[in-house]
């Protein structure tokens, strides 16, 4: 673990302040969920919790369906980082942290698709090459867990409507998977 420096202190109604900085980096917003363990070493540690995380292989062969019937590189992710992927890429993609602007995509709750007009948006800040084509959020009673993703690379054709309704479709199935 890494060493901040900063202390605080525990509040009567046992609540503790995770400074802003901390918040910041580590992209936790209001609302987040958190794992907390313990250790027996007597360490305390917040983990942020994905809801998708127990979905990831269930996202896997989403994945890997989209990817042979469409030939592209599919993915899902939860709100920070990608947790499945088909179809090219898995290096490149697997685990690592989204973009903020896909971020964005998904607190603005409308499905993205690049036209050829606006920039490119990468998958992960690691590699620019891999950018999302298509991103539709991840909704659930109200809330967003993720994104299911088509991923292009630079000399690939625009994706059409299938693609569009393809990642719409499965984004409101895991969602509504979610709320059962």
């Amino acid at each position: 673990m890494k060493a901040t420096g900063i202390v605080r202190r525990i509040d009567d109604l046992g609540r503790v302040v995770i400074p802003k900085e901390i918040r910041r980096t580590m992209r936790i917003r209001e609302g987040d969920p958190l794992e907390i363990y313990t250790s027996r070493d007597g360490e305390v540690v917040f983990k942020k919790y994905s809801l998708l995380g127990g979905l990831d292989e269930f996202a896997a062969q989403f994945c890997e369906t989209l990817s042979k019937s469409t030939g592209s590189i599919v993915a899902v992710t939860d709100r920070d980082s990608v947790i499945a992927v088909a179809g090219g890429g898995r290096r490149e993609l697997m685990g690592k942290r989204i973009t903020a602007d896909l971020e964005q995509i998904m607190e603005d709750r409308r499905i993205y698709q690049y036209t050829g007009e606006d920039r490119r948006f990468p998958v992960c800040d690691s590699s620019d090459k891999l950018t999302a084509a298509v991103a539709a959020p991840i909704l659930s009673e109200g809330d967003v867990l993720g994104l299911v993703l088509f991923v292009s690379t630079e000399g690939d054709a625009l994706t059409g409507e299938t693609e569009y309704k393809l990642a719409q479709t499965i984004a409101a199935f895991l969602g509504q998977h979610m709320e059962s």
